[in-house]
């Protein structure tokens, strides 16, 4: 198995695992990396968080099987990955939650950004097919 698909299966494994915790317990999950809970009726949003989650999860297993075929997943998955960077730094930097809660999450988001963005497949140069 190529380095690519070996990731996108780490990144598949990692959405699935936060994905079941966000789904079965929420606010234990939040309460355990050292949040403060919220109230009850936020495991609701977070249970739709979880079926982003879960979802992105399976496809990161299906594109692992053929990755050249889906560089448009695996560019939002970078852009996903930048997003979350972003605003583990905003937040940080902010005060609203310490380098404790937001470094081992900003940690893997600039893994992922570095090694998605320098292995994943090259774009199709479509410029021949259309007679340029």
């Amino acid at each position: 198995m190529k380095k690519l698909n070996v990731l996108l299966t780490l990144i598949g494994v990692v959405q699935l695992v936060l994905g079941l915790l966000y789904l079965i317990a929420p606010l234990q999950f939040l309460a355990l990396m050292g949040h403060t809970t919220p109230a009850a009726d936020i495991a609701y949003p977070l249970g739709m968080l979880a079926a982003r989650f879960l979802a992105y999860g399976v496809g990161m297993f299906y594109i692992a099987r053929a990755p050249e075929k889906h560089l448009f997943w695996i560019n939002n998955m970078i852009l996903i990955q930048v997003i979350d960077l972003a605003v583990g730094i905003f937040y940080t930097a902010t005060g609203v939650v310490g380098l404790a809660l937001s470094g081992f999450p900003m940690f893997n988001a600039t893994l992922f950004i570095i090694l998605l963005t320098l292995w994943r497949p090259k774009s199709q140069d479509l410029s021949p097919a259309l007679g340029s």
